[in-house]
């Protein structure tokens, strides 16, 4: 993929642009191509442009729209987000493309999407700014769909965002990716450009905000008796021998008398949960899928790979001595010891299996947030060039601490006690970028939103030792955070 030399003038007014992109148009796109055939002459340009600070939060909820794609993650405790609004090049893959055993799976396919795109894209950009260059946004279901899905998300979804908004401690980086061959109208697009990043400096500073959080939520009442049946049903195949570990969700639908405001309440989720992902991924029908994920699924940073073991859960105290004798008590907790370890088991055999030599911390952590706290192991693996980074989401996912083990076994009685699809709750999403770094989370802590209705998953890790009424109770406490956070 060419990268056009480096400025030291990072932002420009529309001048500037035209004279930049008349100058690509003239050196690097072919003159003798014929501009009627099939990309023989079009490019993908992704432009990087410093700008000053924004809340990429902010840039979506004024410019998103329910036919577009959008994809936004962030750390807020680590003060760095980033937001992708429309697509300039996407795929969606509804499930394999053929019944063949030969076939490839969404993950390869979705790997070769990207690589195609990279061949024919340019990339401009600064070295000192952060997320610059093309980043390629990534949803897929938890299971690849059958054709008796009523999933309102694809097996995968993989888009380049026509506008990218990112903010990394207190520089924000604006990306523009556009098709440009001979034929492109440069003025136009310089004159785009500029017109949105007015628009991004003038969005107000109480947009988030304008929401009545006081608005009447009316949640479907939870069966409980038909959870702790699934989960009495569960353990008799633990004992039998069936499977080690299976998790079980569950899912209460609410209903507003207006719509919900996804992205207010992706504020509200940032606000009560800074130490969590924060996520939204959209159909381009009008379906929003929000959440404040703890589990990273993998990330790599110049081919330092991080996968989180969380498994093992306990409340947090409502003082600070109860708040450490719960998660002393965590610690110390047999059952709970044993679902963390199976986690970490499974994450460090599929590093191997891949040639990595994984490098795992000799005790677990607490992961605390605000209403629970988690055993977190962290592990670490150098990653080789020739390894992609989906060739990671593919084998890592799912892992134990969402579907169970062994994973084909425990699917199965996940379909057989779960009333209703998964489809983007505890799947993997996150980004790509052209140099091998990738942030995959696991959608967990989520909502499906749709106009005046959403959907709120939680799950619960069922292994022997497991008690339905404890099991319903963490359900039950987990779901509390998403709907408190709904506006």
């Amino acid at each position: 993929m060419p990268i056009l030399p480096k400025q030291d003038k990072l932002f420009y007014d529309r001048q500037d642009l035209c004279q930049f992109l008349f100058a690509l148009k003239q050196t690097v796109l072919p003159r003798d191509c014929d501009s009627t055939s099939a990309l023989a002459g079009l490019r993908l340009l992704s432009l990087a442009l410093e700008i000053p600070p924004v809340d990429p939060l902010a840039v979506l909820a004024t410019f998103a729209r329910p036919n577009c794609l959008h994809f936004y993650l962030e750390k807020a405790g680590e003060n760095e987000a980033i937001a992708a609004i429309d697509a300039v090049a996407s795929l969606e893959i509804n499930g394999r493309s053929s019944a063949s055993a030969l076939a490839l799976s969404r993950f390869d396919r979705s790997r070769q999407f990207i690589e195609s795109c990279l061949a024919r894209n340019l990339n401009f950009s600064h070295s000192n700014l952060p997320f610059a260059g093309a980043h390629f946004f990534c949803s897929f279901t938890f299971g690849e769909l059958s054709s008796r899905s009523n999933s309102p998300f694809p097996s995968a979804t993989i888009f380049l965002p026509r506008w990218q908004v990112s903010r990394k401690d207190n520089q924000s980086t604006l990306v523009v990716n556009l098709e440009i061959d001979r034929q492109t109208n440069i003025p136009a697009i310089a004159q785009e450009i500029c017109t949105f990043v007015e628009q991004i400096l003038a969005i107000p500073n109480h947009i988030l905000t304008l929401g009545n959080s006081g608005k009447k939520k009316n949640p479907m009442p939870m069966n409980g008796s038909k959870f702790k049946s699934a989960v009495a049903d569960s353990l008799k195949l633990i004992a039998n021998q069936q499977f080690s570990k299976v998790v079980l969700a569950h899912a209460i639908d609410v209903i507003s008398p207006q719509p919900f405001q996804p992205f207010v309440s992706l504020h509200n989720l940032r606000k009560a949960y800074n130490n969590c992902y924060i996520f939204s991924t959209s159909n381009g029908h009008g379906k929003t899928f929000i959440g404040a994920s703890p589990e990273r699924l993998i990330s790599i940073q110049n081919r330092e790979a991080i996968a989180d073991a969380l498994a093992g859960s306990a409340p947090r105290g409502k003082t600070p001595a109860e708040d450490e004798e719960l998660g002393n008590s965590l610690l110390d907790n047999d059952k709970e010891q044993r679902e963390h370890l199976v986690v970490i088991d499974f994450i460090a055999q599929q590093f191997v299996q891949l040639g990595l030599n994984p490098q795992i911390p000799l005790t677990p952590k607490l992961r605390q947030l605000a209403n629970i706290q988690h055993l977190w192991t962290p592990i670490q693996a150098q990653v080789p060039t020739a390894i992609h980074p989906l060739d990671l989401v593919a084998a890592l996912h799912p892992t134990p601490a969402v579907a169970g083990l062994p994973r084909d076994e425990a699917w199965r009685q996940i379909r057989r006690c779960e009333p209703f699809e998964r489809s983007l709750y505890a799947a993997p999403l996150g980004w790509i970028d052209e140099q091998g770094n990738c942030e995959f989370v696991v959608g967990i802590r989520s909502a499906l939103i749709d106009g005046d209705r959403a959907r709120l998953f939680a799950g619960a890790g069922i292994i022997a030792g497991s008690q339905p009424d404890k099991e319903l109770a963490e359900i039950q406490l987990k779901l509390q955070a998403m709907l408190a956070a709904l506006v």
